[in-house]
């Protein structure tokens, strides 16, 4: 960003271009940063749901009983 930022600074061109270029700049920087947001807050989303099934597996695997006998009546 430094860098394009001195590039538009020592363009040889008008001021209005100069300000076009800065605003357009700032535009892409903005952009990226809700692009990237947007990516972590999903990943987040969907880690959380992965957190929530696997704990419900660890809570069902630690729960079944393999030599338990079954009776044929309900518990």
């Amino acid at each position: 960003m430094f860098a394009a930022t001195v590039a538009i600074v020592y363009l040889p061109v008008g001021v209005w271009i100069r300000a076009f270029l800065a605003l357009s700049l700032l535009y892409v920087v903005t952009s990226s940063f809700t692009l990237a947001k947007c990516v972590r807050d999903h990943q987040e989303s969907t880690d959380v749901v992965s957190r929530v099934d696997q704990a419900r597996l660890d809570k069902l695997l630690a729960e079944h009983d393999p030599f338990k006998v079954h009776t044929g009546m309900p518990d």
